[in-house]
């Protein structure tokens, strides 16, 4: 298989052509635009288009999460507004994303009507799960450069204010919401926390597992640079975060690396605590303690009817903070909010390799949540929450 190396010329200026026409366009991106180190041209593109762009979770940390241009995670677990912007816009710009079941719901009942524009690498992805409109199969980079110096030719002035101005109204109206109150500590207030004491820094990179608190990290921790979020999907393999981590620091030794993890995730790679104490390569460590297998469960009480199967880790287990220390690193121990940010402050600037163990409530659940089968639209929201539907179709 030899790749082409640049788009067809005819195929991207039709692109433009139909983005430039566009009412309600928004750019899809995956993680291809990360392998084709692309993201300046995708934040060139999108700027000169005012084009609203969401990123899939492997492509987090591609386009700049402060950005006013960014609307969010679309998929299972991406907010309210990022899915209603995927499935209510008129032509969808796909950047090397594939159209996979987490990020799409029931496939057939997914962005109704819009126009496609698919831009990837490989021609395998095209027309693979959703038609392509129009198809442009290239490396990323210079198509997205292509696509650009085309689009400043025939965009239009202000063109898709009211579309995002409508985003924004969806934002607001539908934010991130969790529990408040009760005796445990919530796992939403330890990734907040996390993102208000590293908002102002440029070294950080965040690492995660598989589960709940990857979906969290995903929500609540906003990435501005490239390559600083770094977690498994696809495969959604448990354990990646801590030997991620390592790997991060040992190609990055001025960063501060910060692993998000599970407590089911945690005990499947612990052990290489061991090799980042060994060989100097100080991490943090972040565990999301819920005594449990927290998305299991949360699917076992959501649609198996509450039958709890293998998903408890609450008996004779290890303390986690005299672990860290036996390895040699720092261990704390927070179960109480208004402890955390001194907590985690501390760790952070420890300069060891450091677990935090966050004792938080096994009853929380992710929301929002795209059953499986389900169209996008029909996603779940945190209990309570009012239907947007009413408010602002």
């Amino acid at each position: 298989w030899r790749p082409p190396r640049r788009g067809h010329p005819r195929q991207i200026r039709e692109a433009a052509t139909r983005i430039a026409a566009a009412e309600r366009p928004v750019l899809y991106v995956g993680g291809g635009v990360l392998n084709a180190d692309a993201c300046s041209e995708l934040l060139a593109l999108a700027e000169h288009g005012r084009l609203p762009v969401v990123t899939t979770l492997m492509a987090k940390s591609s386009f700049p999460e402060t950005h006013e241009l960014h609307f969010g995670w679309p998929g299972m677990h991406g907010p309210k507004w990022s899915n209603w912007a995927l499935n209510k816009c008129d032509v969808l710009v796909a950047v090397g994303a594939r159209f996979d079941d987490r990020v799409t719901g029931k496939l057939a009942s997914f962005a109704p009507g819009a126009t496609v524009v698919h831009l990837d690498i490989d021609s395998a992805e095209i027309d693979k799960l959703r038609h392509a409109d129009v198809p442009v199969v290239g490396p990323l980079k210079s198509v997205l450069a292509d696509l650009g110096r085309d689009l400043r030719e025939l965009s239009r002035p202000d063109a898709t204010e009211p579309w995002l101005a409508q985003l924004r109204r969806w934002r607001e109206e539908a934010p991130l919401r969790y529990g408040e109150g009760g005796d445990e500590m919530k796992p939403q207030p330890v990734l907040e926390t996390l993102q208000r004491l590293t908002a102002e820094r440029d070294d950080i990179v965040w690492t995660t597992g598989v589960g709940q608190h990857q979906m969290w990290a995903m929500q609540y921790l906003l990435c501005d640079r490239p390559r600083t979020f770094i977690t498994s999907g696809g495969l959604g393999t448990m354990g990646y975060g801590i030997p991620a981590a390592i790997g991060a620091k040992t190609a990055r030794p001025d960063a501060t690396v910060i692993c998000v993890d599970g407590d089911g995730c945690f005990q499947m790679t612990q052990q290489e605590l061991a090799t980042s104490v060994l060989e100097k390569l100080p991490i943090v460590v972040v565990l999301i303690n819920n005594g449990h297998l927290g998305m299991v469960r949360q699917w076992q009480d959501m649609f198996f009817e509450e039958r709890f199967s293998q998903i408890e880790l609450t008996h004779h287990l290890p303390d986690y903070a005299a672990l860290a220390e036996a390895y040699g690193g720092r261990g704390f121990v927070v179960d109480r909010e208004e402890d955390l940010e001194e907590t985690l402050a501390e760790a952070i600037a420890c300069g060891r390799t450091a677990v935090v163990d966050c004792r938080v409530d096994a009853h929380e659940h992710c929301f929002p949540i795209i059953p499986a089968g389900a169209a996008a639209l029909d996603l779940v929201e945190y209990p309570g929450e009012g239907d947007l539907e009413s408010v602002s179709a």
